[in-house]
């Protein structure tokens, strides 16, 4: 309904580019605006609804694999790494090659991704698969924010982009559920076909979308592009193997890869004739702040859904369509939420609409740290599901709208490869920390627990490394030997609120941390227009004697 509503506020003349201005506005639409904008919040879906749907199964997948705590981690992270991995990448070559042509083809190549990842014999196969599915939403999903960027413009714009960071946030919160319906009934990996019958969907209505649009004509820069897949790929994997034992050497020698792309991708971009990342329009005061507070904002999302599913599942007992209908209440305030962000945004500025996201997003994370226990009431569990929502419904719109508006329209595909990196890096980061958090806080627990037992020395090796590498591990120990099972459940569950205390109180000082940057270095309402018009009015500049 919204969609048809905002669909007629943009009829009028038809312009040259495929955009329309509504009579007595100041905001242009593109020709059938309801339509194009539906097909690119289908697209965006896809990406978006396989964002979590490994979270709800994780338990099935350590079961099924007999997999560590450390592996289900990276079977989680993987969509977000090759979707963070490739995003300035793709969005780069879809500026350049033909925005709509990327849409087609990573709509199409999500397709046989999520049949590997269904049907993987191995882990290592589900990881390789969820990378793929990234990759492929790396070549679509930026395009989505770049499109609105290009074809909309003035409040139309902002409301566009409210809607599509509302229902993007929501589809996200939403896959656990869907996940959890089919879990009830199917093997594990049904949950990796959710997306197939979307993207068909998606790929068809793409027909309504403009082929070229406000397109860049010079060279992709190549090197970049590779240097900030392999910057991304060796952060992450650095987070997630962090807690392993006996891997220093590995962790160090990434986090030197890591170090040293980031030096060679800066170096890169200063001295590119076309840069992938222009630094100039990345160091405007606007568009830094809101991509580190956009990190902040939906890494938080991301790493508070991934603990909790698995919190819901061990320690409250949750089935997995239990633990994703929990979560109802996050979308439906995402979604309710988004039109009065767009509303404080031309009222009061970005900065006051970011920090009401920030106050709900601690409130949601101080529910989960302080009140989160075994056998707490659901009432508990909603409640911090529906702050966070809040506070990501408040939080996104203005993190995304001040990309977009603080760059010309030929580095759209910039502010939306930001954009989504603020989603995928946000999201793959803070799963990381958060999980392995999780992972050494179970293990210390858990390790503890085992030298305080009683006949602690007959617990060989074996056993202690199935207890040690994770719940679904202990699970396995518990029904070896069942006379002991009630209390090594019980030492696995209060291992595992052990791990989840130290990643809630990592996303509190993440959250602290972004609240603080955002009081201090965004502009308030006034500053934030003027800054705008003169960076408009440079690029306008710049763009005149370019073609002088």
């Amino acid at each position: 309904m919204k969609l048809v509503s905002f669909a007629k506020s943009g009829r009028g003349q038809q312009a040259r580019d495929g955009t329309s201005s509504a009579r007595g506005s100041s905001s242009t639409a593109p020709v059938r605006p309801g339509l194009v904008l539906t097909a690119l919040i289908l697209v965006a879906a896809v990406a978006n609804l396989n964002l979590l749907v490994a979270s709800v199964a994780l338990p099935d997948i350590g079961k099924a694999f007999n997999a560590g705590q450390v592996t289900l981690n990276l079977v989680a992270v993987g969509f977000s790494l090759g979707l963070a991995g490739s995003v300035l990448y793709l969005g780069a070559v879809g500026d350049r090659y033909g925005r709509k042509m990327m849409l087609i083809s990573g709509t199409l190549l999500s397709i046989p991704a999520c049949l590997l990842a269904a049907f993987a014999p191995s882990i290592g196969v589900l990881f390789a698969a969820r990378v793929l599915g990234g990759i492929a939403a790396g070549m679509a999903f930026p395009t989505t924010l770049a499109l609105i960027t290009a074809l909309w413009s003035g409040p139309a714009r902002t409301s566009s982009i409210a809607l599509w960071s509302a229902i993007g946030g929501a589809s996200t919160a939403l896959g656990p559920l869907i996940a959890g319906t089919l879990l009830a009934t199917f093997w594990w990996g049904s949950v990796f076909i959710i997306t197939l019958p979307l993207a068909v969907i998606a790929a068809a209505a793409l027909f309504f979308v403009p082929a070229h649009v406000n397109e860049t004509t010079g060279r992709v820069d190549n090197l970049g592009g590779v240097l900030s897949v392999l910057l991304v790929a060796a952060l992450i994997l650095m987070i997630n193997l962090a807690p392993v034992p006996d891997l220093g050497t590995a962790v160090i020698g990434l986090g030197v890869v890591a170090l040293a792309a980031l030096i060679a991708f800066a170096v890169r971009q200063r001295h590119a004739a076309a840069p992938l990342y222009d630094l100039r329009v990345a160091g405007r005061r606007i568009f830094w702040v809101a991509a580190c507070a956009g990190i902040v904002v939906f890494g938080s999302l991301m790493g508070g859904m991934f603990v909790g599913q698995q919190f819901m599942q061990n320690v409250l007992g949750y089935s997995p369509f239990q633990a994703g209908l929990a979560i109802i209440p996050a979308a439906a305030f995402m979604i309710g939420v988004a039109p009065h962000s767009a509303r404080l945004i031309e009222r009061h500025g970005s900065r006051l609409t970011l920090l009401a996201g920030y106050f709900f997003v601690l409130l949601a994370f101080l529910v989960m740290l302080l009140t989160w226990k075994e056998g707490t009431a659901y009432w508990k569990v909603g409640l911090g599901y529906a702050l966070i929502g809040t506070g990501v419904g408040l939080a996104g719109t203005p993190a995304s709208h001040s990309l977009t508006g603080s760059v010309p329209v030929k580095r759209a595909g910039m502010a939306s490869a930001t954009a989504d990196l603020q989603r995928d890096l946000g999201g793959a980061i803070m799963q990381s920390i958060l999980g392995a958090l999780l992972a050494a806080g179970y293990a210390a627990s858990i390790t503890a627990a085992i030298g305080s037992a009683p006949h602690s020395q007959q617990i060989t090796t074996s056993v202690q490394g199935q207890l040690t590498k994770s719940f679904a591990g202990a699970e396995g120990i518990a029904k070896r030997y069942p006379q002991y099972a009630s209390q090594i459940t019980a030492a696995a569950k209060e291992s595992f609120l052990h791990g989840d205390h130290w990643a809630y109180a990592a996303g509190i000082l993440a959250v602290l941390l972004g609240t603080a940057l955002v009081y201090f270095m965004f502009p308030g309402h006034a500053q934030e227009k003027s800054l705008l018009a003169g960076y408009h009015a440079s690029d306008l500049s710049a763009a005149t004697k370019s073609r002088g």
